[in-house]
């Protein structure tokens, strides 16, 4: 069932939200207070989430509120990867946490965290176990990204690809289970953390990988699952086959939906970073999400 919504994925960071043609947020922050309003009035309990901001930045979060883009926001999320991305040290998790805290009243989720395989599986292997302990029980929310590797065919969602170099090809190497499906060393602590740790897994559309990954999920006893629905896709022709089938497929974990990506045709310009011409549309295709699967 659906627990949670979240709005955008996160939107600080270039490669998901286009900076030339939204530089301050401020269409941004429009668009997430017109669709929290939304989803608030076609059902108030569910929790609604600001999408996941990296990197962990306390003043993106103050110009938000400065907007009045979180007054009808229960939670903020954040996401963080020390190990492979950010320039902060694992230990530092809790520090990450506390400059939110400090700046919100509203409760912190860490709706992405991860650690690559891409120089040997035994760093994701201790990463799991030192994340798990830096916050179970400091946040009441962290799904781990993700289950699967990212396919080498389908590519990364970034801006410059192979121009990033290793920062690039780490993309690939964030599941606990091969793009062959070999598990990987750490798969098999997995479970030590369970329920408390959730997953975040991304499904591409018409993604193969749906009935194998639930088993999964069931196997190492997670109940909590982040995943998305993309606007971009519901555009589709006969779109609403895939996600009928993927939201009946993972129905009975607690879900966290995050509603994200402009159509081509959308937006400002043409591409799924951007801003959307009419911000309204996007707030009812979140409402019109919420009333098909909510």
């Amino acid at each position: 069932m659906i627990e949670a919504v979240k709005f955008w994925n996160e939107p600080n960071n270039k490669s998901h939200w286009d900076f030339e043609i939204d530089n301050d947020w401020r269409k941004f922050g429009e668009m997430v207070k017109l669709a929290a309003e939304a989803v608030k009035a076609e059902n108030s309990g569910i929790l609604r989430v600001m999408g996941g901001i990296s990197p962990i930045d306390p003043s993106f979060i103050e110009r938000l509120e400065g907007y009045g883009a979180l007054a009808d926001i229960d939670r903020v999320a954040v996401h963080g990867f020390p190990l492979d991305w950010n320039h902060w040290q694992l230990n530092q998790w809790p520090d990450k946490i506390a400059e939110i805290e400090a700046i919100t009243k509203l409760p912190v989720w860490v709706t992405e965290v991860g650690i690559s395989t891409f120089g040997a599986e035994e760093v994701q292997e201790f990463g799991l176990r030192r994340t798990a302990e830096l916050l179970i029980g400091r946040v009441e929310r962290v799904h781990w990204y993700s289950l699967f590797d990212l396919p080498m065919a389908w590519g990364a969602t970034t801006r410059h690809r192979e121009a990033e170099g290793s920062s690039y090809y780490r993309h690939f190497y964030m599941g606990l289970i091969k793009e062959d499906g070999t598990p990987k060393l750490a798969l098999k602590h997995f479970s030590d953390f369970t329920p408390e740790f959730g997953i975040c897994q991304w499904f591409h559309f018409n993604d193969a990988r749906l009935e194998t990954a639930v088993d999964w999920l069931r196997k190492l006893g997670v109940k909590k699952l982040r995943t998305g629905l993309s606007w971009a896709d519901w555009l589709r022709p006969d779109a609403h086959v895939w996600f009928d089938k993927m939201m009946k497929a993972l129905e009975e974990f607690d879900l966290t939906v995050t509603f994200c990506f402009t159509p081509e045709e959308k937006g400002i310009a043409p591409h799924h970073t951007s801003a959307p011409r009419n911000l309204e549309e996007y707030a009812d295709f979140c409402v019109e999400m919420m009333r098909r699967y909510a």
